[in-house]
């Protein structure tokens, strides 16, 4: 495969044509192909009273994207020690309720940790991991799939804490962000707290399809709303606009970067840039660990270690595209609309960030129809 100008020109007029329909407040869209960014474009503003121009250096938090590179640090912290994907994860950490249950499982949403009944703050790491050790999971590796869009971050730190001694923000910073110099922190310094743009809240898009999704959000008692509610705080949009959000560290959603640090990174993670992760760590990312429908996102989702795939169907087509036309692609979306992803068929990664929010948890028109145009014959 090879990407013309033509090809990189279509995607470009989308990323225009999301500020010219008043979509967009500040965005950025970076593509890497085999190893060489070949689009990077910025526009937009930082703030919504349009008083700050956003640049291709803008940072932005992410909310799940972040879930990729935590994942990768989990890893790369259990191949530094000789483990790997397939260990159980009692090995690590004995107190955790599923002992036999391997890292893969615990990394692709099967161990029914979603939710926790005992009340914990997110700003209160080890109040956290109490109530994750006193959790009766809802349902064990086998029984299906759950997405744990806050508790997958602790589950992940508390792990590489117990590796390296050390947070898993700053074992990202120290083993793969600096060594690569990536733009993305997982615990954002105060010397960066300047270049962060403000997020807006969100609005619903056009082909707005979370009806379902929205419907259990707002319904008490169910595993939806338990698991975005647990551990409690930093709900609102307005909350992760605080350096205290940015600079916490939160494995799962408190990423803050550029589009081009989440596109490189997803270069890595295919190997078409030489980094730290060796293949075993690339095949753990990209590689199908299960496909269910999930319990707590109401739709049919794939996960690898710790990434997304779309769903096959029973001919082994996709149903989706949201990470293009091949069955191999990788990545992970964020809450109101950042999306980032790799394909190891044709060596694309692909990043888009954005500071107006929408009310979705998956990605919408504004990346997916860029998505499209990437791969339009």
């Amino acid at each position: 495969m090879s990407v013309s100008a033509t090809v990189l020109a279509d995607v470009e007029q989308v990323f225009e044509g999301n500020f010219s329909r008043q979509l967009e407040l500040g965005a950025s869209v970076s593509v890497w192909w085999r190893g060489k960014e070949i689009l990077n474009r910025a526009a937009g503003f930082r703030d919504r009273e349009k008083s700050q121009v956003w640049n291709e250096e803008t940072l932005v938090p992410v909310y799940s994207a972040t879930k990729g590179p935590a994942s990768a640090s989990m890893l790369l912290a259990l191949y530094r020690h000789g483990l790997d994907e397939n260990t159980p994860v009692g090995e690590v950490w004995s107190g955790f309720p599923l002992p036999a249950a391997t890292f893969a499982e615990m990394m692709s949403h099967q161990c029914g940790m979603a939710a926790l009944d005992q009340p914990a703050s997110i700003w209160e790491h080890d109040a956290v991991i109490r109530a994750v050790e006193r959790q009766q999971p809802a349902w064990s590796p086998g029984q299906g799939i759950g997405y744990h869009p806050r508790t997958f971050g602790f589950l992940l730190d508390e792990c590489v804490r117990r590796l390296t001694g050390m947070p898993l923000g700053q074992w990202w910073r120290r083993e793969l962000a600096e060594p690569m110099g990536w733009d993305f922190w997982i615990g954002l310094p105060e010397s960066q707290w300047h270049r962060v743009a403000q997020l807006a809240p969100g609005r619903a898009e056009k082909d707005h399809a979370d009806q379902a999704f929205y419907r259990d959000y707002i319904s008490e008692g169910t595993m939806t709303r338990r698991a975005f509610l647990s551990p409690s705080g930093l709900h609102a949009v307005q909350d992760m606009n605080t350096p205290q959000a940015w600079s916490a560290g939160f494995a799962a959603m408190g990423g803050v970067g550029t589009a081009r640090s989440l596109a490189q990174f997803y270069q890595a993670a295919i190997g078409a840039l030489d980094s730290p992760l060796g293949t075993g760590i690339c095949r753990a990312l990209a590689t199908l660990q299960i496909q269910s429908e999930d319990r707590v996102l109401l739709r049919t989702l794939a996960f690898t270690c710790g990434c997304q795939q779309d769903p096959l169907d029973g001919e082994g087509k996709k149903s989706r595209a949201l990470y293009g036309p091949n069955p191999g692609a990788f990545g992970h979306p964020g809450a109101g609309g950042s999306h980032a992803f790799a394909d190891p068929h044709t060596g694309l990664s692909f990043s888009y960030v954005m500071n107006q929010m929408t009310l979705s948890v998956m990605p919408g028109p504004r990346s997916n129809d860029m998505v499209s145009a990437l791969y339009r014959d």
